[in-house]
């Protein structure tokens, strides 16, 4: 398999499956924690490494270590296995998922971006998503008349915080997570509910269905339900691990246990809160984006940008959302055609923030 972003939560989690399952790993594919990749070569032994840049490659123990975007993109045309996993983390995992549909390769996908900002554009025929709320609903669903598909929220770091105070609640605050330990955009992302937004529109590209809503439940023990039509509801229920979603995604079977079932016996409670967009701002325009997906790449765009203004101590964490709705209300009326325009798009936002 070609893993990208291997070093990344999703990406030390696959290799563990790979461990436990004896499974070849012939690419990895890494950003900047070159420690964590050397040993990583060590124990897999694959036969392509690619990092970001030239002053990374210059520090992994390989023979023949290659860097930058256009090298993964090789990596994937040219690796001699059909699966991709790519764990990459923003918009750049974006050209590796096309580049896996142009090739006819398998694309185990932890890139949510991909399909928030082209999915109109990617094939999800060959797509298996790694994540737990999809993993869920794809578990559940068995040909039978749906209403409605839900997923579940953490509510991310700040559910509890004051509301008065959330506007200026500090980073070490923010990914101060309860349930999760991620990485640091995707923590933020949790709390803003962006993350959430952001797997309502993939699963309206993964499931073909509009009629999707998310509920905050805060043990995170329930990852997704669905309501059919005759008016019962099936739930997904698992201890939260990511090495279970990651399992089907690679070998789309499993006949062993992957976590330990759930002791109902010493499950004390489940709580359950409607999402607030007081608390989350960004929840109002979960219905245009649905009616209008080709919003992602504004969403998406402005959303990294407005993360880094924060880490950087530019802004404050409730101008977040704040600019992300701005954009949107600027672009509402967005149609795009072709990858070429989400590419031109992007570059636009970026421009208008320099």
């Amino acid at each position: 398999m070609i893993i990208l972003g291997s070093t990344g939560s999703i990406g030390v989690n696959t290799l563990n499956i790979a461990r436990e399952f004896e499974l070849e790993v012939e690419t990895l594919v890494a950003g900047n924690n070159y420690k964590l990749l050397n040993k990583q070569i060590k124990e897999f032994k694959p036969k392509n490494v690619v990092v970001s840049n030239k002053n990374i490659a210059q520090k992994i123990d390989f023979k023949n270590v290659k860097y930058g975007e256009s090298a993964i993109l090789d990596a994937i045309e040219e690796s001699k296995s059909d699966l991709v996993i790519n764990a990459i983390v923003g918009e750049a995992g974006l050209k590796p998922t096309l580049k896996t549909n142009e090739c006819g390769k398998k694309l185990a996908l932890a890139n949510k971006e991909s399909l928030v900002i082209a999915g109109k554009f990617v094939d999800t025929s060959k797509l298996t998503p790694i994540d737990s709320e999809h993993f869920g609903l794809w578990y559940l669903l068995n040909n039978r008349p749906i209403k409605r598909l839900n997923i579940t929220a953490s509510g991310g770091a700040l559910r509890d915080y004051p509301i008065k105070k959330l506007h200026t609640a500090t980073l070490d605050e923010v990914l101060n997570h309860p349930n999760w330990s991620m990485g640091m955009k995707i923590t933020i992302d949790s709390a803003t509910m962006v993350n959430k937004l952001f797997e309502v529109i993939e699963a309206k590209w993964l499931f073909g269905i509009d009629n999707i809503d998310a509920v905050i439940e805060t043990s995170s023990t329930i990852h997704s339900f669905i309501d059919f039509v005759d008016g019962s509801t099936t739930a997904h229920i698992a201890y939260p691990d990511m090495r279970l979603p990651i399992a089907f995604a690679i070998m789309q079977e499993v006949k062993k246990e992957i976590v330990t079932h759930i002791d109902f016996n010493k499950l004390s409670q489940l709580e359950f809160r409607e999402i607030d967009t007081q608390r989350y701002p960004i929840w109002q325009i979960k219905d245009e984006f649905i009616k209008n997906p080709d919003l992602g790449v504004v969403i998406n765009t402005t959303n990294e940008i407005a993360i880094n203004k924060f880490i950087n101590k530019e802004i404050n964490f409730g101008d977040i959302s704040k600019m992300i709705l701005k954009n949107v209300e600027k672009y509402n009326n967005i149609k795009i055609d072709s990858i070429e325009e989400i590419f031109e798009i992007q570059q636009q936002i970026k421009n208008d923030f320099k």
